[in-house]
C-alpha cells in the first residue's frame, strides 16, 4: 500500500508543485504600485500645505518653501532607511506595532497600532473624497453627487482588492506611472523655464498671500515643517505589508521602499525648487500643484492630463490602506487583540475580513463626512506620526541592544528621526486639536481599551479551555441522540440511520400544541410511527405555547437533571435546497431549535444536511 501510495504520489510533486500562493503576492515593481499610491498623491497636497502656511509671512515667508521641503525630504530619507531595517528585522509585516510592541512594551505596541488603524481608515476616506473633488472641481454639476460618487469608489476600490493584492496592483500601475511621468515631465520641462508660460488657471481668484514680514518666526517654520510632513504619510505602508511580496520578501519589500523614497523625495524637491523659481502664489480654488502645471506646461491638453491623473490617484490612494491594514489586523488579531476571524486568509492571499472591515468603516465616515474632505483633512496625519516616533524610538533600543558594526550611527540617525517626528505630532495636534483632532486624541485610548477587552476575553477563554495544558485522558460517556421531528420522510429516515450510528441510545421527540389541528396531526404521526416500528421510542412535549425551541431545550435540560453523565446530542435534520433562493421555502425550524439549545443547555448540535436524489 504505501508503495502504491508513492507511485501516485511522486507525478504530483514533480509535475504539480504545491501552489504556495507566490503568484498571488507582489513584485518589488507591484509592491510599489500597490503600497505607495498614498505616498505618490502626497505631492499634490504636501508642497500645497507648506506653501499655505508660509503665506502667513507674505512673500519673504514663500522664499522659505525650499529649505522647508528640503528639511522634509531630509527626514523622508531618514524615515526610509529607518524602514528598510524596520523590514529587515521583521519580515512578518506591522511596521511600527511590531517595533514597538518589541521594544517599548505592549501597551506601548497598541499605541502605535490603534495610530495606525486610524490613519489606514482616515486616508481611505481623505483619498477618496480629495479625488471625488477634483473631479466636482472639473464638472461642478456633479458636486450635489458627491456622495453617492465617494461611496461609488469606495465599492469599486474594495471590490478590486477582494480580489486579491495582485490584481489591485495590476490594476493601479498604470494610473501611478502616468501619474510619475506626468510630474517627472513637469519638473524637468519647468527647470528649463525662465518663468511662467501661463498663469490662466490662477487668473480671477483671490490670493491668499498675507502682508509681507522681515522676519520668519521658527514657531511658522516649525508649522510649515509639520503640515508638509503630510507628504510623508504612506511610507510605513510597506514595511506594514512585508508578508504580501514574492520570496525573498524583506529584499523585495526594501527595494520597494526605497524606490519610493526616492521617486517621492524627487518630486517633493522638484515642485519646491518650482515654486521658488516662478515666484507662486497661493490662490483661493486653485491648488498649488495645478498652478505649477500650468506655469511649467502651458494651459493646454498636458495641463489637464496631470490634473486627471491627479484625481484618479487621490481616488485610488486609499488601495494603500486596503494593502497595509489586513497585514496589521492579522497580527493583532494572531496576538489576541483582535478576533481571529481577521487572521484568515482566502485562496488568493486576501485577508477579505480586514478588507470588509476597513470598507464598512470608511463608508460610516463617508457617510458621517457627506463626502466632504474638509471635515476629514484634520484628523488625518495625527496618527501616522505617533507610529513615525514609536517606530524610530524602537529601532534606538534595537540597535542598542543587537551592537552591530555601526550600531551607534544607525542609533544616532533613528534618534534623530524619533525627535523629528515627535514634534511634528506635538506641533500637528495642538494647531489641530479645535479642528477635530481631539477626536483622534480621544479615539486612542478607546482603541487601546478596545484591544485589551479582547485580549483580556481571549485570555479567560484560554484558562477556561486549559489551552497550553496537557488534558485528560479521554474517555467514553453514555450518549444519548435527540432527534426533533415532525413527520415522516425519507428525511426522517436518514436522521434516525445517522443517529443509531452516533449513540447508545436514540430517542426521536415532537412538540405538539393544543390546538385541534395540532392535536389530530400529532395522533396521526404517533399512529404511523407505530405502523413504521423503527425501534426508536417516539416521545411527544407539548407546548402551551407555539414555539418548538424551548420545548426541546427544557427536554435536554431535563435528561442532564436525571442522568448528569449522559453526552447528549441533539441531531438536527435539514433538507440542503440545491439552489440559494429556494432556502426561502423552508421553514427555518432547524435554526429556531439549534439556537435554543444552543443557548438554554450544553448538549452537542448537529445539523444533517440532506440532498434530494436528482434535486440539481
Amino acid at each position: 500500500m504505501s508503495v502504491l501510495t508513492t507511485r501516485a504520489a511522486a507525478p504530483l510533486t514533480a509535475e504539480q508543485p504545491p501552489d504556495t500562493g507566490e503568484r498571488h503576492r507582489l513584485t518589488a515593481v507591484t509592491g510599489l504600485a500597490a503600497l505607495s499610491l498614498d505616498a505618490m498623491a502626497s505631492v499634490a497636497y504636501g508642497p500645497e500645505a507648506i506653501v499655505l502656511v508660509l503665506a502667513a509671512a507674505g512673500g519673504y515667508g514663500l522664499g522659505f518653501t525650499l529649505p522647508v521641503t528640503l528639511a522634509i525630504a531630509a527626514l523622508l530619507a531618514v524615515l526610509v532607511a529607518s524602514y528598510r531595517q524596520v523590514i529587515a528585522a521583521f519580515p512578518d509585516g506591522g511596521g511600527s506595532y511590531a517595533v514597538a510592541r518589541t521594544y517599548l512594551g505592549r501597551r506601548t505596541g497598541l499605541v502605535a497600532a490603534a495610530s495606525l488603524v486610524l490613519d489606514y481608515v482616515l486616508n481611505v476616506a481623505v483619498a477618496v473624497t480629495a479625488g471625488v473633488a477634483a473631479l466636482t472641481s472639473a464638472f461642478p454639476e456633479l458636486y450635489g453627487d458627491r456622495l453617492v460618487i465617494c461611496l461609488g469608489v469606495l465599492v469599486l476600490v474594495t471590490a478590486v482588492n477582494l480580489r486579491g493584492i495582485v490584481e489591485s496592483a495590476k490594476a493601479f500601475i498604470v494610473p501611478t506611472a502616468v501619474f510619475v511621468v506626468a510630474i517627472l515631465t513637469l519638473i524637468v520641462v519647468g527647470l528649463f523655464r525662465d518663468g511662467p508660460v501661463s498663469t490662466a488657471a490662477a487668473e480671477g481668484h483671490a490670493s491668499v498671500l498675507g502682508d509681507n514680514a522681515t522676519t520668519v518666526g521658527a514657531l511658522l517654520l516649525l508649522k510649515a515643517f509639520a503640515s508638509g510632513c503630510s507628504a510623508l504619510t504612506g511610507v510605513e505602508a510597506i514595511a506594514n505589508a512585508v508578508p504580501n511580496f514574492r520570496t525573498p520578501r524583506a529584499k523585495r519589500a526594501q527595494h520597494a521602499e526605497v524606490a519610493l523614497g526616492a521617486i517621492l523625495g524627487v518630486m517633493l524637491i522638484g515642485l519646491a525648487v518650482l515654486i521658488s523659481r516662478f515666484g507662486l502664489q497661493p490662490v483661493e480654488g486653485v491648488t498649488v500643484l495645478a498652478q505649477l502645471a500650468d506655469a511649467s506646461l502651458g494651459h493646454n491638453w498636458a495641463f489637464y492630463v496631470i490634473q486627471f491623473a491627479t484625481m484618479i490617484l487621490l481616488a485610488l490612494s486609499a488601495n494603500t490602506s486596503f494593502g497595509g491594514l489586513p497585514v496589521l489586523l492579522k497580527l493583532l488579531a494572531r496576538d489576541n487583540y483582535l478576533p481571529h476571524v481577521f487572521a484568515l486568509k482566502a485562496d488568493r492571499q486576501v485577508h477579505r475580513h480586514g478588507v470588509l472591515a476597513l470598507a464598512a468603516v470608511s463608508a460610516a465616515l463617508l457617510l458621517f463626512s457627506g463626502g466632504d474632505t474638509n471635515t476629514l483633512v484634520p484628523l488625518f496625519a495625527i496618527g501616522v506620526f505617533v507610529g513615525f516616533t514609536l517606530a524610530q524610538t524602537g529601532m534606538v533600543l534595537h540597535w542598542r541592544r543587537e551592537r552591530g558594526p555601526r550600531w551607534l550611527g544607525k542609533a544616532l540617525l533613528n534618534g534623530l528621526g524619533a525627535l523629528l517626528t515627535g514634534v511634528s505630532a506635538v506641533v500637528v495636534t495642538a494647531t489641530k486639536f479645535h479642528d477635530g483632532a481631539w477626536l483622534i486624541v480621544v479615539a486612542l485610548p478607546v482603541l487601546v481599551a478596545a484591544f485589551e477587552a479582547v485580549q483580556r476575553a481571549y485570555a479567560r477563554l484560554g484558562e477556561r479551555l486549559g489551552i497550553g495544558r496537557v488534558p485528560e485522558v479521554p474517555h467514553r460517556e453514555r450518549s444519548l441522540v435527540i432527534v426533533p421531528v415532525s413527520g415522516l420522510s425519507k428525511l426522517t429516515c436518514e436522521a434516525l440511520n445517522a443517529a443509531v450510528s452516533l449513540g447508545d441510545e436514540v430517542r426521536a421527540v415532537t412538540v405538539s400544541h393544543l390546538e385541534a389541528e395540532d392535536r389530530a396531526a400529532a395522533a396521526a404521526l404517533r399512529r404511523d410511527w407505530e405502523l413504521w416500528n423503527p425501534g426508536v421510542d417516539l416521545v411527544e412535549l407539548k407546548s402551551a405555547h407555539r414555539t418548538v425551541g424551548r420545548p426541546v431545550a427544557a427536554y435536554v435540560r431535563k435528561i442532564h437533571d436525571y442522568h448528569p453523565g449522559t453526552r447528549v446530542t441533539v441531531l438536527i435534520p435539514e433538507v440542503e435546497p440545491a439552489r440559494l433562493w429556494q432556502r426561502m421555502l423552508q421553514n427555518q425550524r432547524g435554526a429556531v431549535v439549534a439556537h435554543a439549545v444552543r443557548r438554554d443547555t450544553d448538549a452537542v448540535i448537529c445539523r444533517l444536511r440532506f440532498r434530494l436524489p436528482g434535486s440539481r
